[in-house]
């Protein structure tokens, strides 16, 4: 099985880059799957809704060629796993600006006839969240739970893929940074665990 691990960060040694690298190693220790690890600021990615984006979504004219390549990406990917610092309680705009362009009506879901149909059950997900506030800020605030519903339900639930991991991973967490750095590995380690004994 193959995974796609995406990330957006500018600075390739941040602990988003070093976690999404730990996922990978671990991928590759388990000696049976493959993945690609993509970084879309490296690729310059751009996350701008365009024109030619919204005459897609009005009237299914032809994809962006750059929205297209990374819907090949997610074609031949099982898994997704996000890795992002948590910019305003969300995605980083490169990131969210990803999914609002690559995850369109007819590829990713199905709107028509008042029904959602979402048609990326094939893809499991796998989400960890970089944040910097204390545990008792996302706690008190309901900022992760939010995070969840907008994410987890409100993209991928609606897409139709199941949310397997979705991880807040803090500095205040016990053996910060090397406890985040195990857990990523052993993600990757572990990724198809569940899909293997179905």
């Amino acid at each position: 099985m193959h995974a796609l691990i995406v990330t957006s960060h500018p600075d390739s040694h941040s602990h988003s880059q070093t976690i999404a690298s730990r996922v990978a190693d671990g991928i590759a220790a388990s000696g049976i799957h493959t993945f690609e690890q993509v970084n879309l600021a490296a690729e310059q990615f751009d996350p701008r809704f365009s024109q030619a984006d919204y005459e897609q979504f009005k009237n299914g004219s032809a994809l962006p060629a750059d929205v297209l390549a990374e819907q090949q990406r997610l074609n031949r990917a099982n898994a997704l796993v996000l890795v992002y610092p948590v910019y305003w309680w969300s995605f980083p705009a490169q990131l969210k600006g990803w999914i609002d362009r690559v995850f369109t009506q007819g590829w990713a879901y199905d709107d028509s006839n008042d029904k959602v149909i979402g048609k990326l059950g094939h893809l499991q997900v796998h989400l960890l969240a970089l944040g910097a506030a204390t545990p008792r800020t996302y706690l008190r605030r309901g900022y992760f739970s939010s995070m969840r519903t907008q994410i987890d339900q409100g993209i991928f639930d609606y897409c139709g893929a199941p949310v397997l991991t979705s991880e807040l991973l803090l500095p205040a967490d016990e053996n910060y940074p090397d406890a985040h750095y195990g857990l990523a590995y052993n993600l990757g380690l572990h990724l198809f665990k569940q899909k293997e004994t179905v």
